[in-house]
């Protein structure tokens, strides 16, 4: 049995963070539409986006491979889902939104406009706070006692540095 947990809420932020995070780049990068909230940055502030992007994309890489068939675009729990507990998700429960907010923050960086460059940042931290807490509930429901021990254990975004085992 599947078990899916998406409102007119989230398609709204979802929809929101896709043109954040795809329209208004392309539009600053082929269009002068959005030339009007150009600024200035320091010409070393885009050679840090790249690293912080590179950083993001390995991230995200090895979030979807520690995930495997667990991964779903959606809030949702499939029949034989299984809660996943190693790799990078051993220290943090949400690293595929850590590297989403680290690209965020990266194009900032790299696109020297407020609209297309930090929009995308906006849409989705918005995103993540409405849809994390919802995420954590269907998991708690899902795996019970199992992911309570596990939030515990481990950080949303970041990893934990003082570990709680009780």
């Amino acid at each position: 049995m599947t078990v899916r947990r998406v409102d007119a809420v989230e398609k709204i932020l979802l929809v929101a963070v896709a043109l954040g995070s795809l329209l208004l780049p392309v539009l600053y990068l082929f269009t002068p539409w959005l030339a009007f909230a150009d600024y200035p940055l320091p010409a070393f502030a885009p050679w840090c986006g790249v690293v912080v992007m590179a950083g993001a994309l390995v991230l995200f890489y090895r979030s979807h491979a520690d995930l495997g068939q667990n991964w779903s675009a959606t809030l949702e729990l499939r029949k034989g889902h299984e809660l996943v507990e190693h790799g990078v998700y051993r220290s943090m429960r949400h690293p595929m939104y850590a590297s989403i907010l680290l690209w965020d923050f990266a194009q900032g960086l790299m696109l020297r406009n407020w609209l297309a460059g930090w929009c995308a940042l906006a849409t989705f931290a918005l995103l993540y706070v409405v849809r994390a807490p919802r995420e954590e509930r269907m998991m708690c429901d899902g795996f019970g006692q199992d992911y309570r021990d596990y939030m515990r254990r481990s950080g949303r975004l970041f990893p934990r540095i003082f570990k709680s085992d009780a």
